[in-house]
C-alpha cells in the first residue's frame, strides 16, 4: 500500500487537463504524469529498484519534482541534499548516507536564479553505496541552525498520516484554491505541505520563476492566487512593496518555519487585508499544530491538528511517533518511549489546546551558577526600534549578533540591555550589522562558530568587545 502511493496513488488523482502548477507557463496534470512516465523507464533502464538509496540534488525546477516522483514511483528512497550547501558541507553528508546513486544537475551548487520549468541532470551509481534503510523513502536533514544536520528518514505511512493530517485542517487549499507557493522545494513545508497536498487535494500550484516581491505579488494578481506559502522572510519582503496591485482572490496567507515577528504580522494584514496564519511542524515528522481561521497571532500556533499527539511537560513540548527518525546515529537524547522531544518550550491553554511558542528549550545556559535564557535576551534586542534581528549566543562569554540600522551602535545597545536586564544577562560582545546570515533554508544560523565565521568574513560588522 505505502510503495503504490509513492508511485500512483497521489498522480492518479484528477483529469489530464486539469490545470496542476503554473511558472513561467501552466503544467497540467497529464503533463506532470506523462514526464513522470517517462523518467521511470528512464531509471529503471539505469537499474534503480525497489530499495535503491538515490541522492538527489537539483535546483527548483519541474524537472527536480517530476525525477522525485519518478524515483518514488520505481519505491526508491530518495535523499534530498540543498544545492546551496558548500562541499565542506555536502561531502559529509554523503559519506554518511553513502547512496547507491547521485542523480544531480549540472552546476547544481551556487546561488538560486528562480523556479525552473527545465533542467538537465545526469545520474551516477556508486559502487560502494549502500541500499535503502527498510522501509524509509524520504530522507531529509534538519536545519542545522545549531550544529550539524540530523539524518532524517520517514516511511511512506509517516507522509500519508501527515497528509491526512493537512487535509483535517479547517480552511486548507483545496480543488478550487490556486496556492502561491513560495517555500522552497526542497523542504518539508514546500514539499509536503505545498506539493504534495496539492496533488492529493486537487489544488493548483503557482512556483513564482522569480523571488522577487514587485514579481511575486504581480504573479498572484494575475493567477488570481487564493493562498500564499511562505516563511517570515517572505512576508517582511511583501510588507516593504511601496506599491502593490489588488489581490481581491486572496483568501489565506500561511507561514512557517519560524515564528512570525509581530510587526510583520502586523503589517501584511494592513497592506494586504489578510491575516498571516500559523502553522508549526518538524522535518521529524511534518505538521502538527496550526491554525488558518486567521484568529491566531504570534506567538501562537495554533491547537495541535487533528491526528497530532503531543504533550507539555514542563514548558517543553513532545509527540509521540511510532520509531525514531534519526539514521546513522544514536539521539536518545532526543527519542526516547515513542515520545520526541522538540526541544520548543510551549505554552498550551488548557481550555483551548492552542499552543504559544515561548522559545527553545535549549537556550538555556548557566552564567556563574546562574540560568540565563537566550531566548530572553533575543527578545530584549529585539523590542530596541531599531533592531530588526538578532541571535545571542554562549561560548565563553554570552554574544549578541545583531542587525540594525546604521545609525545603531555596540554602546547604545549596551545601555538598552542595561535597562532591562540583570548584569549576569547582558551580552558581553555585540556585533552590529545590517543584515544577518542565513541558512540554506532561509533560517537564521545560530551556530555560534559559524556564526562568527560569516559575519566577519561577509561584513565590516561593529563590534563591542568585552566589557
Amino acid at each position: 500500500m505505502a510503495n503504490a502511493w509513492w508511485g500512483s496513488h497521489l498522480l492518479s488523482r484528477g483529469a489530464d487537463d486539469d490545470l496542476w502548477a503554473i511558472s513561467s507557463v501552466p503544467v497540467t496534470r497529464g503533463q506532470l504524469r506523462t514526464a513522470v512516465a517517462d523518467l521511470g523507464r528512464r531509471f529503471r533502464e539505469q537499474g534503480i529498484v525497489e530499495g535503491s538509496s538515490v541522492l538527489l540534488r537539483m535546483k527548483p525546477s519541474f524537472t527536480y519534482l517530476h525525477v522525485l516522483l519518478a524515483l518514488w514511483s520505481r519505491g526508491a528512497q530518495v535523499v534530498l541534499v540543498d544545492f546551496r550547501l558548500k562541499p565542506a558541507e555536502y561531502e559529509p553528508l554523503v559519506d554518511l548516507v553513502r547512496p547507491q546513486y547521485v542523480v544531480a544537475a549540472a552546476g547544481a551548487e551556487g546561488p538560486v536564479a528562480g523556479f525552473r520549468q527545465d533542467s538537465e541532470f545526469t545520474v551516477q551509481r556508486l559502487p560502494q553505496g549502500r541500499p535503502a534503510v527498510d522501509g524509509i523513502r524520504l530522507v531529509q536533514f534538519s536545519s542545522g541552525s545549531s550544529g550539524r544536520p540530523k539524518v532524517i528518514g520517514r516511511p511512506a505511512d509517516s507522509v500519508l498520516a501527515e497528509l491526512d493530517r493537512h487535509a483535517a485542517l479547517p480552511g486548507i487549499p483545496g480543488r478550487t484554491d490556486r496556492v502561491m507557493l513560495l517555500n522552497s522545494v526542497m523542504h518539508n513545508m514546500g514539499l509536503v505541505s505545498g506539493v504534495l497536498h496539492a496533488l492529493a487535494a486537487g489544488a493548483a500550484l503557482i512556483v513564482p520563476p522569480t523571488l522577487r516581491p514587485a514579481e511575486v505579488v504581480r504573479l498572484m494578481a494575475r493567477t488570481e492566487a487564493t493562498a500564499v506559502y511562505g516563511t517570515p522572510v517572505h512576508y517582511d519582503l511583501l510588507t516593504r512593496l511601496a506599491s502593490r496591485p489588488a489581490l481581491p482572490a486572496l483568501r489565506l496567507a500561511v507561514s512557517g518555519g519560524e515564528l512570525l515577528p509581530q510587526e510583520t504580522y502586523e503589517q501584511f494584514r494592513a497592506h494586504f487585508g489578510v491575516p498571516v496564519s500559523p502553522v508549526y511542524g518538524l522535518t521529524e515528522i511534518g505538521l502538527l499544530a496550526g491554525d488558518l481561521s486567521g484568529t491566531t497571532a504570534p506567538p501562537q500556533l495554533g491547537a495541535p491538528v487533528p491526528g497530532a499527539e503531543v504533550k507539555v511537560v514542563g514548558d517543553e513540548l513532545y509527540v509521540r511517533m511510532d520509531r525514531s527518525p534519526y539514521l546513522y546515529g544514536d539521539h536518545a537524547d532526543r527519542f526516547t518511549d515513542s515520545w520526541l522531544r522538540t526541544c520548543d518550550r510551549v505554552h498550551q491553554d488548557p481550555a483551548t489546546g492552542v499552543l504559544s511558542l515561548l522559545g527553545r528549550a535549549d537556550s538555556m545556559i548557566v552564567v556563574g551558577g546562574l540560568k540565563v535564557d537566550l531566548a530572553e535576551v533575543e527578545n530584549v534586542l529585539l523590542a530596541h526600534p531599531r533592531v530588526n534581528e538578532a541571535v545571542v549566543a554562549h561560548g565563553e562569554v554570552i554574544e549578541a549578533f545583531v542587525a540594525a540600522d546604521e545609525a545603531l551602535t555596540p554602546d547604545r545597545l549596551i545601555a538598552w540591555c542595561r535597562e532591562r536586564l540583570s548584569p549576569v544577562k547582558i551580552p558581553k560582545r555585540f556585533f552590529v550589522m545590517r543584515q544577518l546570515p542565513r541558512n540554506s533554508m532561509g533560517k537564521l544560523v545560530r551556530d555560534r562558530a559559524e556564526m562568527r565565521e560569516r559575519v566577519t568574513s561577509e561584513s565590516s560588522p561593529q563590534v563591542q568587545g568585552d566589557r
